[in-house]
């Protein structure tokens, strides 16, 4: 185990590095594939899909909810309502592909 120096923050370097290691641009075209294919999710609904293509190992929302956010702010998707989530109970934002 590194121990932190006072002053640093071991979180931003970690998550830093974590995403370095995701593969957007791919994680991007598979998430576009499954709003295509399935019509209007949410980030959960989608990491399911993805998941059960074998694209993720797990049906975390976490691998598919940054890149929404991404994609939203690009243009290519866009948040056009909420729902109450099948999987969680919560309210969550439903995602489409922008034509």
């Amino acid at each position: 185990m590194e121990l932190r120096r006072p002053g640093e923050t071991p979180t931003l370097e970690t998550r830093a590095e974590a995403e370095a290691t995701v593969d957007k641009q791919r994680r991007y075209k598979e998430i576009m594939e499954c709003l295509k294919e399935n019509g209007d999710m949410t980030a959960k609904e989608c990491a399911v899909v993805m998941m059960n293509k074998g694209y993720i190992p797990t049906s975390e929302r976490n691998f598919t909810a940054p890149r929404l956010t991404e994609m939203s702010k690009t243009g290519l998707v866009e948040p056009i309502g909420k729902k109450k989530c099948k999987y969680t109970g919560r309210t969550v934002a439903v995602y489409t592909v922008r034509s």
